[in-house]
């Protein structure tokens, strides 16, 4: 009897990435799950042997799926299969039970050799891999979930990095992308931004067609803490604030483009980061780039500091004129071997 494989993940191109990269001569039975209360509802009637279980997913996401097969009488090997890197993460997936973690976008040799030092594959006589639910044709995909499948990846480099610089954990949404009008920006701005007041840097790209702007909204009530993490003693004023600011952005932004560009192969040049307001409404950042903003494609990341009251919100705004650039940029996420 095969080897029966689960691959939870709410991104289809992270799930159809993956069974492809799963060994060829592999006895392997593979079925697919969107998120982890998914895979627990099937892991509750059915038996695996192995779970790839992302971490950053809507409903349940990976420790909570962790969690709850905690009390499962029997469940199968996990390994996490995620863009969050932060070695916090990878140590609370293994307290919480995983076998191993494995970063993405994972290679097929790599992923070979895991399972081989796992104890969890060999090759068959008889080897033959099936998949339940594999999409095969390029249209299935859209240009969102190529888009956020690579923003997700970059996501998990540059939380990284400031949870290394500062000896934090940092929380990881789902990356957002929409198509938005400037009304829709706002509207999606004053969601994530739930305080009356907040502060903002801005940042241009371009490179090989694709142009955008980075847009980092701090909440005000971030300041204090932000200072603390950053060993700054002095009383926080309106200057202090500004090199917060461009310091976190800094760091933030720039591995998060580093990571993004390399899975485009493009290296972006860039404008220096620039204060866009300070102490102002969300309808206020939106007023000062109305005319530039009209329609655009944006990505939509929001970082929290576990147990600080920090939250920043991290955007993407595309041209409009990037769109067919990015679309076929990103084809390569969906195309067959």
């Amino acid at each position: 009897m095969g080897t029966r494989v689960l691959i939870c993940d709410d991104s289809k191109i992270a799930r159809k990435q993956l069974a492809r990269i799963l060994p060829t001569d592999w006895d392997v039975e593979v079925g697919f799950a969107e998120d982890g209360q998914e895979a627990l509802d099937i892991l509750s009637t059915a038996d695996f042997d192995i779970l790839f279980l992302d971490l950053n997913m809507p409903v349940k996401d990976g420790y909570e799926t962790l969690e709850a097969l905690q009390s499962f009488n029997k469940s199968p090997a996990v390994i996490v299969v995620s863009g969050d890197v932060q070695p916090k993460a990878i140590q609370r997936v293994k307290n919480l039970g995983a076998v191993a973690f494995h970063k993405k976008p994972a290679s097929a040799e790599d992923l070979r050799s895991l399972l081989i030092s796992l104890g969890l594959f060999s090759v068959a006589d008889d080897s033959q891999k099936t998949v339940d639910e594999q999409p095969t044709a390029a249209e299935q995909f859209t240009l969102n979930d190529c888009l956020q499948e690579v923003s997700n990846i970059a996501m998990g480099r540059a939380a990284s990095v400031l949870a290394e610089m500062l000896n934090v954990f940092i929380k990881l949404p789902v990356p957002k992308v929409n198509i938005l009008e400037v009304s829709e920006l706002q509207m999606a701005l004053d969601y994530s931004v739930k305080e009356d007041s907040c502060s903002a840097v801005s940042q241009g790209f371009v490179g090989s067609g694709i142009a955008f702007e980075t847009l980092l909204i701090f909440s005000d009530s971030s300041f204090p803490d932000m200072a603390k993490l950053l060993n700054v003693t002095e009383a926080i004023d309106s200057i202090v604030e500004v090199e917060l600011l461009m310091d976190v952005s800094s760091v933030l932004v720039g591995p998060f483009i580093d990571a993004f560009g390399k899975q485009l192969n493009i290296d972006f040049s860039h404008s220096h980061p620039a204060l866009l307001a300070q102490h102002a409404k969300v309808s206020d950042l939106v007023d000062a780039k109305r005319a530039k903003w009209k329609r655009t494609l944006s990505v939509e990341i929001v970082y929290e500091v576990e147990n600080y009251q920090i939250s920043c919100d991290l955007m993407m705004l595309f041209t409009e004129d990037s769109v067919s650039v990015l679309e076929n940029l990103l084809s390569y996420l969906v195309e067959e071997e």
